[in-house]
């Protein structure tokens, strides 16, 4: 029998892959985004061009911030599960823009929260980080680690989201299973994201910069993994649990542009720069937990993930 998912976030790389897959094993879907314009409103719009069609998909246009309209379509639609990706995300962009990520990732989160309490109490999964353990956690990253010492705006905002979630599922029950994503990336992902930025650099000969001469490392996990874990934590509510979900494979970036030079037959040019304060040296997501408890186990390499990038962009002639 269908269930009915809100999916906040629903425009975006992660949320409208995830739409995508419940649309297909025939769940009604709910998606909800303010389609904001922190990247160009078209790729927003390619995001959704799969799902309009579909009779199960109902799109509306909300702003976490609006804790009224928040409430009126927990409400309204009273779901069965609430899959939280709306955010605002990046890095880099927060240590410029810090505010705006606390308006939306915290308050947002908690308008989204309460909403919840105040209709049916459904079953929810938060989207947050592995950029929140920060660069003194051991490797690889555990959930149990403190977390305590994130390096920019972006990633404490996360993790004061996770605290704020947990303190509604102390005092009102609220099962909530909060999903922690490493390096995302694959077909119909972000502009601002670094296979799509790099790519579209190699392909005109323009210069990478690459950190520490390229030795930072990232637990890149392709999309479809990624949504496989997610939809596993969407039906099976746990009441509390903070899982890792990553390929537990990190790449040197240096790596990475070597593969995306092979790919797209183009040297890349590159010029050495010293670590941001807000970058890590590493992400490596310990995904031990993931697999226990959601039968979670990523299968796409690096090497075909970029693959299978590569072909979508020049199928959407983002690349030549």
């Amino acid at each position: 029998m269908s269930q009915t998912y809100l999916v906040t976030g629903a425009a975006g790389f992660i949320g409208s892959r995830l739409s995508a897959a419940l649309l297909a094993r025939g769940e009604r879907v709910v998606g909800m985004d303010n389609l904001n314009d922190y990247y160009p409103i078209v790729h927003k719009r390619r995001h959704l061009a799969d799902l309009l069609p579909n009779s199960n998909f109902t799109f509306v246009e909300a702003d976490l911030r609006d804790a009224d309209a928040m409430r009126d379509l927990l409400a309204k639609h009273r779901p069965d599960a609430v899959a939280h990706l709306a955010a605002m995300a990046a890095v880099r962009y927060s240590v410029e823009h810090p505010l705006i990520y606390g308006t939306v990732n915290v308050q947002g989160t908690m308008n989204l929260l309460d909403a919840a309490r105040l209709a049916n109490k459904p079953r929810m999964v938060l989207a947050s980080t592995g950029s929140l353990y920060g660069s003194d956690t051991p490797v690889p990253f555990v959930e149990t680690a403190a977390a305590d010492r994130p390096l920019a705006p972006y990633p404490a905002s996360k993790r004061a989201m996770e605290l704020m979630a947990h303190s509604f599922h102390h005092l009102w029950k609220l099962p909530i299973t909060v999903a922690r994503f490493f390096n995302v990336y694959g077909p119909q992902g972000r502009p601002d994201m670094m296979p799509w930025k790099w790519s579209q650099m190699i392909q005109k000969g323009e210069t990478l910069t690459l950190y520490n001469l390229g030795r930072l490392k990232r637990d890149w996990t392709y999309i479809d993994d990624i949504v496989a874990g997610f939809v596993a934590a969407l039906d099976k509510p746990l009441g509390w649990e903070v899982i890792n979900l990553g390929c537990s494979n990190p790449v040197e970036n240096i790596d990475f542009v070597r593969t995306l030079e092979k790919l797209l037959g183009r040297e890349a040019k590159i010029v050495d720069a010293p670590t941001p304060a807000s970058e890590p040296l590493i992400t490596f997501a310990d995904i031990s937990k993931a697999r226990k408890l959601l039968g979670y186990n990523p299968t796409i390499n690096i090497e075909e993930g970029l693959r299978r990038f590569i072909a979508w962009a020049r199928a959407e002639k983002i690349l030549d």
